[in-house]
């Protein structure tokens, strides 16, 4: 017995020695803590060769890494790449791990200066401080694997000598003067770094014009044509004002939450969209924009499990993409708080107003605890500008530049436009010829007007051999993820979709859109064409046309003028028709025979 007994006496000697309590420095009891420093088990040993964490100089106390945030272009490489493309830093002790994934503890590599220090789960859960006074324009260590995931993809095939001849438009008082590069207006150092990886040389139209007006804190409601650019546009300005400005009182706020065990987030800036698609590309985006900096983008959007995006959020969230329903069902469950956000973002506007969401849009901007217009900062960006978007801009705009980029609801001269007249019972075979005519490794994108159409579609292409899939409102979540991977990796290059996909993909390599049903309305007929020849890529959009379609004529005619396409002579006639002689209810086929032979 009493061997047990000296047994865990020398065990327990051998702990407190470990902990440095019966050191020369600390006998002499309270007044030690002036001489001896805590050293915590997981550093012990490391201050030899690694250095430790040092509070009160925020930094490293190792000499070899005082060069960890050295600038993106100080350090050369053998294999031609960017010199953004540095080795990592001697600074980052560990991998900089990817936001977003379920590895990723806090905003930086683990273990080095992370301005918003790491997030521990065990105990009381709490935001752990560890860097105040950093400085958030300076940029974090670099890691090659993330730059080679962020930005491997490339861009290609920017057809910007048309993008010179897009009219651009900007009115309101004091509006900023363009810029013609992006290094005409300060961005800082991590924003001009990543736009180098990214392979941007030249800002598109709305670029041009829209980052001054961001920069200079004016409200802005910017009318594009779809695929311009639009969203770097926002976030290029936002996230530079972010890494100027720091976190403020977000930072105290998440801390003060993170002290009694609730994880409620506060971001900085927040960006609604109205489908998931587009949500998830605009994070992707964002994260391009953060990588190095101490900015943690997320995106939450319904369809999802909401539990994992919960997770996700509370490991920290500056940047909130979000679907307005998902955003007002996080907000109601304490996760999200908007009293500390200062940029808010509505993209594809008239889209969420079309969806149905002006409710929840307005519940989360006027009736929760976002700052006030005129305090906070506010961009629309809408493909079109139709009396409901007039009213949301008037309500939640303050002082706003109007910014309207080529004609308004128009589509881009990068497309080629060409209508055809098809029988509703020829529609398929013609769709075969088409097909056959596309190269294999062109991506084709085939808009009908249902989801029973377009399962029906994906199954006669199937059987006709070809590799193809589908997506409507009726597929999960999962589904639909799964089938946009497939096809923007090439391995089923032709996608049948409903309206639901029609706006907010951001596929950059899509040759071909064919209305094999077209739409009810013009407005819809140019977001869905604009799925091609996106961000100056040219491309091709097919229509089929009929006489279920005779009410988009004169519109459909307008559109092809303005954007100096061949017009059919037909089409002509039948416009000249419909306009002067009324509806064409109750109209024979042989008089659509008829115009068709003129």
């Amino acid at each position: 017995m009493s061997h047990v007994a000296v047994e865990n006496a020398l065990g327990l000697d051998q702990q407190f020695a470990g902990l440095d309590l019966n050191s020369s420095d600390n006998q002499s009891g309270g007044s030690t803590a002036s001489k001896g420093r805590y050293i915590p088990p997981h550093l012990r040993n490391r201050e030899a060769t690694k250095g430790f964490y040092d509070k009160d100089s925020s930094g490293w106390s190792s000499s070899k890494d005082k060069d960890a945030y050295s600038s993106f272009g100080s350090r050369s490489d053998s294999r031609g790449k960017s010199s953004f493309f540095s080795d990592r830093g001697s600074g980052s002790r560990g991998r900089f791990d990817d936001r977003g994934r379920s590895d990723y503890d806090g905003i930086g590599s683990r273990g080095d200066r992370s301005g918003f220090g790491k997030f521990e789960r065990g105990g009381n859960s709490r935001w752990c401080d560890k860097s105040d006074e950093d400085d958030w324009s300076k940029p974090l260590p670099p890691s090659e694997r993330l730059e080679q995931e962020l930005f491997s993809g490339g861009n290609t095939g920017i057809n910007f000598e048309k993008y010179d001849d897009i009219p651009v438009e900007a009115t309101g008082n004091n509006c900023p003067p363009h810029i013609e590069s992006f290094s005409d207006v300060e961005m800082g150092e991590i924003i001009m770094g990543n736009i180098e990886l990214t392979r941007y040389t030249r800002p598109t139209p709305v670029q041009k014009h829209a980052i001054p007006i961001i920069k200079e804190k004016r409200d802005l409601m910017a009318c594009a044509q779809t695929g311009s650019g639009k969203t770097a546009a926002f976030l290029l300005p936002i996230l530079s004002q972010i890494y100027s400005d720091g976190p403020g009182e977000a930072l105290r706020a998440m801390k003060e939450n993170g002290r009694y065990g609730r994880r409620k987030q506060y971001p900085i800036s927040l960006v609604l969209a109205p489908t998931r698609e587009l949500a998830v590309q605009i994070y992707e985006e964002a994260r391009k924009f953060s990588y190095r900096s101490r900015v943690r983008p997320c995106v939450v959007y319904g369809g999802a499990d909401i539990g994992q995006q919960i997770r996700d959020l509370e490991r920290g969230c500056h940047l909130l993409v979000a679907t307005p329903g998902r955003l007002v069902d996080m907000m109601e469950r304490g996760k999200i708080g908007l009293d500390f956000c200062k940029y808010l973002v509505l993209d594809e506007a008239d889209r969420m107003l079309d969806m149905g969401f002006e409710p929840q849009i307005r519940r989360i901007v006027e009736q929760d605890t976002m700052p006030p217009k005129g305090v906070r900062h506010t961009m629309m960006f809408s493909a079109t500008f139709p009396k409901e978007i007039q009213m949301l801009a008037r309500d939640f705009l303050d002082e706003y530049i109007f910014l309207a980029v080529g004609r308004v609801g128009s589509t881009s001269e990068n497309i080629t436009q060409k209508v055809v007249w098809v029988e509703e019972s020829d529609k398929r075979s013609f769709l075969l010829d088409l097909l056959n005519a596309t190269g294999k490794d062109s991506l084709t994108l085939v808009f009908v007007e249902t989801k029973k159409g377009a399962d029906s579609l994906e199954d006669f292409l199937y059987h006709e051999g070809y590799a193809c899939t589908s997506i409507h409102g009726d597929r999960s979540q999962r589904d639909r993820e799964e089938a946009l991977h497939q096809f923007r990796s090439g391995k089923s290059p032709i996608l049948v979709a409903t309206a639901v996909a029609a706006r907010g993909l951001d596929i950059s390599n899509v040759k071909h859109v064919i209305n094999f049903d077209l739409p009810s309305d013009i407005e819809e007929y140019v977001h869905r064409i604009g799925r091609t020849g996106r961000v100056g890529n040219l491309g091709l959009a097919t229509s089929f046309f009929n006489e279920r379609n005779i009410n988009i004529t004169k519109d459909l005619l307008d559109l092809l003028v303005e954007a100096k396409q061949e017009v059919p002579s037909w089409l002509e006639n039948m416009a000249y028709e419909h306009h002067y002689k009324g509806s064409s209810r109750g109209r024979s086929k042989r008089w659509l025979w008829r115009l068709l032979q003129q």
